[in-house]
């Protein structure tokens, strides 16, 4: 049977065997949540010996280099020794500028970071708590415009780590773990072409995020935000986005809660099929959206999606 080591603890686990598994069963803390080998809260770094990885291309070639795995994708097939993702050592600090709620049960989170971080619109960050919670959340900041970094936390149910950031105070020093992005982004050259965002709850945030950078950046073509919420109180961002929509003519903002979802979907009409989707949310509502933009007719390599998972614990 291989032998699994974590600095002082060494076990013997079956062959084959999950890596994140056999770390948890161990008593081993190792944060997780979506074990799909996107969030990348799980990374590990492997000292001695190779698992199998099911998901290579998940992490770049710099940080597979330094050993780094995503330990939910890797099967133990021989001896291996990792180190866990340690936040005090291989993180950036930042301090909590901002804590605020947008609405009755979005938080927003403002952090400024002890060193300047480059990222692009849509990409995820990892954050720690003090108590060593940690979860990815997408940036709802802009980079080259905004100096603090943004986070939108929905609150609506309980959760480790929001649960936590209820009682954050200013001035407090988070801990900034793995920056990865996901399908969402924004390109120059759709500068002309009609591009469409769809967000449902916090999904709105990396596409918050997109819509400016796009607008900083000139983008010429017409612009269709729709914002699914569970109700009409959850509009978090209603007021920035009229005010967008009244200085820039060609953006259109529509506010639609769970109920009128069937009637606003069966309303769209693509006007080109050059047309750019941007989609974010959770998976229901993700599968939602697409299925409506298929059945318009928009070839499925212009919709661009990130799903927001639920919690593994």
């Amino acid at each position: 049977m291989p032998e699994l080591t974590v600095g002082a603890v060494r076990i013997e686990v079956a062959a084959d065997t999950n890596l994140l598994d056999d770390l948890l069963g161990a008593g081993i803390k190792v944060p997780n949540s979506c074990r799909a080998g996107s969030c990348h809260s799980c990374l590990v770094r492997c000292i001695n010996g190779e698992p199998l990885d099911a998901q290579p291309q998940a992490l770049s070639a710099a940080q597979r280099a330094q050993g780094w795995r995503l330990a939910c994708q890797c099967q133990v097939v021989g001896d291996l020794s990792v180190q866990v993702f340690d936040p005090a050592a291989d993180g950036i600090g930042a301090s909590l500028i901002g804590c605020d709620w947008l609405s009755a049960t979005v938080l927003r989170l403002r952090l400024l970071p002890e060193r300047p971080l480059r990222y692009q619109a849509g990409q995820h960050l990892l954050l720690w708590t003090p108590s060593g919670i940690a979860r990815p959340y997408s940036l709802a900041s802009v980079p080259n415009l905004d100096e603090y970094l943004e986070f939108h936390l929905d609150c609506r149910q309980a959760g480790a780590f929001s649960d936590a950031a209820r009682s954050l105070q200013l001035g407090q020093s988070l801990r900034l773990g793995e920056l990865h992005g996901g399908a969402l982004h924004y390109d120059p050259h759709w500068q002309t072409r009609p591009l469409w965002l769809l967000a449902a709850g916090t999904g709105l945030a990396p596409l918050w995020s997109v819509l400016r950078e796009a607008l900083r950046q000139g983008h010429s073509g017409a612009i269709r935000l729709l914002h699914l919420a569970h109700d009409d109180s959850e509009y978090y961002l209603a007021q920035p986005l009229a005010e967008l929509a009244a200085e820039h003519p060609n953006l259109q903002v529509q506010l639609v809660n769970t109920a009128e979802l069937p009637a606003a979907l069966a309303e769209l009409r693509l006007v080109s099929r050059q047309t750019m989707a941007l989609l974010c949310g959770s998976p229901a509502s993700v599968e939602a959206f697409t299925r409506r933009l298929y059945l318009l007719g928009l070839p499925r390599n212009q919709m661009l999606a990130d799903v927001f998972l639920p919690r593994a614990f």
